[in-house]
């Protein structure tokens, strides 16, 4: 009798088990169905970014690598009314002719608010990056021309906040056209070309620009 009450109570404790389970699993599904309808319903809308600045301080072109020192200005706004942006990575870097140019600088983890505005500047580097020959004379030719385009990159990471509920991570990669030309009285291709004047301190960023956006 005692042993048929134990296979009763086991039966019992597995039931109840079972059923905590299934509650808990249902719970589960509700939440996360309720958070879908939710970010489903505000539409989270990327981030706009924009080149405000580049100051190309040097460049050195040797034989095949490219040593270049920059600062740029980046801009970032949050569009949306009811959903925050956590930026969890961000990594920028310059690019000529599709191959990088200096070596990517984190930015700072942050979390951007609704219609936010956010502005780094960070300073971007590369000492003797390894660059295809015809680049480097690309390069050399352009700054003769007096006029060079560059692309400012992001590769990063966000997360959308909506109340207290927070996204799983979503890939970022944003793309500015920076445009630099000779200003009145520039300086041609000479000795200047190595160092922080000449060529390179006659080179100034046109005008502000919008950037793509991808995730």
């Amino acid at each position: 009798m005692s042993k048929e009450k134990h296979h009763r109570h086991e039966h019992h404790l597995r039931r109840c088990c079972g059923g905590f389970a299934a509650c808990l699993l249902a719970l589960v599904v509700v939440v996360a169905f309720i958070a879908l309808v939710v970010y489903l319903a505000l539409r989270p809308t990327k981030p706009s970014f924009y080149l405000q600045d580049l100051q190309l301080r040097s460049i050195n072109l040797g034989d095949p690598s490219l040593s270049a020192t920059a600062q740029v200005t980046l801009a970032s706004r949050n569009p949306n009314d009811r959903v925050g942006i956590f930026y969890r990575r961000l990594d920028v870097f310059v690019t000529y002719r599709d191959e990088p140019v200096t070596v990517p600088v984190s930015l700072p983890p942050m979390y951007q608010g609704h219609r936010d505005v956010t502005i780094w500047s960070p300073v971007l580097s590369g000492e003797s990056v390894p660059v295809a020959g015809y680049v480097a004379e690309a390069m050399k030719q352009d700054i003769a021309a007096g006029y060079v385009s560059l692309l400012v990159k992001i590769d990063g990471r966000v997360k959308w906040k909506v109340g207290s509920w927070v996204s799983g991570s979503y890939h970022l990669f944003v793309s500015c056209p920076a445009m630099l030309a000779a200003g009145p009285g520039g300086m041609p291709l000479g000795g200047g070309l190595n160092g922080t004047g000449g060529a390179v301190a006659s080179l100034k960023f046109t005008q502000p620009t919008g950037c793509t956006v991808g995730t």
